[in-house]
């Protein structure tokens, strides 16, 4: 067993971080997710594993700091809240073209603009369709506790390595407030030793050297390089998470990720002892999405509600999934608001169940 502490979400990550052994950490505060900064330079990583942190000047600086350590190698993380990763899309984009693995924190206040600091899921479309300019997807994990704000860093470095591509972990201001009982992953050590076949490592006695950029003016070349990124996108259905609650009676189902899927498994827990067969579905990847398990599950129910912190953008990705084969209903609130189990049960009733 590992070492358990009670710690708010975002302090979570932050240690996570450490004990994944990453090289580096560039960010920019900004609420609701400054502890993580906050946290790496109070515990001093690079005394404890060489770690480096840095708070730079900007979040457009970050991102290109980050671009260029994920360039040489490096295992590399950057974190923020809703506009700071709005103005780091330009820099995702171009460590998205140029193949390069690293770490995205999104912890999501409501907005548009500025908005609030209040928690949201209104960053769905930016994270899963792309958010930066050209046809590239990042892999998005959804953690709905603190555990998984610490699980899903070295995971999302896994994959992020496997596939060359950014991963980002889509939070939201309720998880990394909020404190709860973690158990920290053992220590691990700093690779220093890798494949350099792709990486700017400066040694290049037996092979041409690495050039790394996303720029490519021949037509034919890019297109090339799209569609083998198109292919990799593709090949991430091999890592798609999910998880159901009661789904195997079910005759209604709600589909809910996040904070939103904690406050959707207790309206669950409540419509089952009113005699209601409700079930949940939990996408654990936003992208890859559990397409085909909710459209497995569109054959079993007669409706289904995608509850979302949002004014409805998940629950176009449910639709395509189900393909008009019932009816899938939206219930959310947007602008930083945070719905209740009741309002679940009520929004059930009458979006559901109102015609049973």
């Amino acid at each position: 067993m590992g070492e358990i502490q009670l710690m708010k979400g975002n302090e979570a990550v932050a240690e996570a971080a450490i004990r994944a052994g990453l090289d580096a950490y560039f960010g920019y505060p900004i609420t609701p997710q400054s502890e993580v900064l906050e946290y790496l330079t109070l515990q001093r990583p690079e005394e404890r594993t060489g770690m480096v942190v840095l708070q730079a000047e900007s979040e457009i600086a970050a991102i290109n700091m980050v671009y260029g350590a994920a360039g040489t190698g490096k295992k590399v993380m950057t974190s923020s809240s809703s506009p700071g990763i709005s103005l780091k899309m330009e820099g995702i984009s171009y460590i998205a073209g140029a193949e390069l693995p690293c770490l995205i924190v999104n912890v999501v206040r409501g907005g548009p603009g500025l908005g609030t600091i209040q928690p949201s899921q209104a960053d769905y479309f930016q994270a899963t369709k792309g958010g930066g300019h050209g046809d590239y997807r990042l892999l998005v994990l959804a953690p709905a506790s603190v555990q998984e704000m610490a699980d899903f860093v070295d995971k999302g470095m896994e994959l992020a390595f496997k596939y060359r591509n950014p991963v980002m972990i889509l939070s939201d201001g309720l998880i990394g407030q909020m404190m709860e009982k973690v158990e920290l992953p053992q220590q691990k050590e700093r690779v220093t030793e890798f494949d350099p076949s792709w990486a700017t490592t400066g040694k290049t006695p037996d092979r041409e050297r690495n050039i790394i950029t996303s720029l490519n003016l021949d037509p034919e070349k890019q297109y090339e390089h799209n569609m083998k990124l198109q292919e990799k996108y593709a090949r991430m259905k091999e890592d798609v998470m999910y998880e159901t609650f009661d789904c195997d009676d079910a005759e209604f189902l709600l589909v809910a990720y996040g904070s939103s899927a904690r406050i959707c498994q207790k309206a669950v827990n409540v419509a089952r002892s009113r005699g209601k067969k409700l079930g949940l579905l939990r996408p654990i990847t936003l992208f890859p999405f559990p397409t085909e398990i909710i459209a497995k599950l569109s054959r079993q129910v007669k409706g289904i509600l995608s509850a979302e912190l949002n004014a409805g953008q998940m629950v176009e990705d449910v639709r395509l999934a189900v393909n008009g084969r019932i009816p899938v209903y939206h219930y959310g609130t947007p602008g930083g608001k945070i719905y209740s189990p009741d309002d679940i049960l009520k929004a059930i009733d009458e979006k559901l169940m109102g015609g049973y």
